[in-house]
């Protein structure tokens, strides 16, 4: 199944504002936590199968619309003077 979005850590690098968290970020055991045994602070969690947890990154795409609709004038408006320089051309 195809999902349309974007990747969190491409966006950020235009629209930061846009982005919270960090890129590949894992669970990591903190100061207060209950530590298992053979656990310090700072060690990454794991899951059942011994894999580290993601932290996954968020996107708030509402702050991406500004920036899309300003794009879209502009090539619109890009268009539209090529449109008109070919029309232009084809009545010589």
């Amino acid at each position: 199944r195809t999902v349309d979005g974007f990747l969190a850590h491409e966006a950020e690098t235009v629209v930061p504002e846009a982005v919270t968290g960090t890129k590949d970020a894992v669970q990591v055991w903190k100061e207060g936590d209950d530590l298992p045994d053979g656990v310090s602070v700072g060690d990454n969690k794991l899951d059942k199968d011994g894999k580290t947890i993601p932290v996954m990154q968020g996107i708030d795409q509402a702050k991406l619309v500004p920036l899309l609709t300003a794009a879209l004038q502009e090539a619109i408006a890009k268009i539209e003077t090529l449109e008109t320089k070919v029309a232009a051309l084809e009545t010589e």
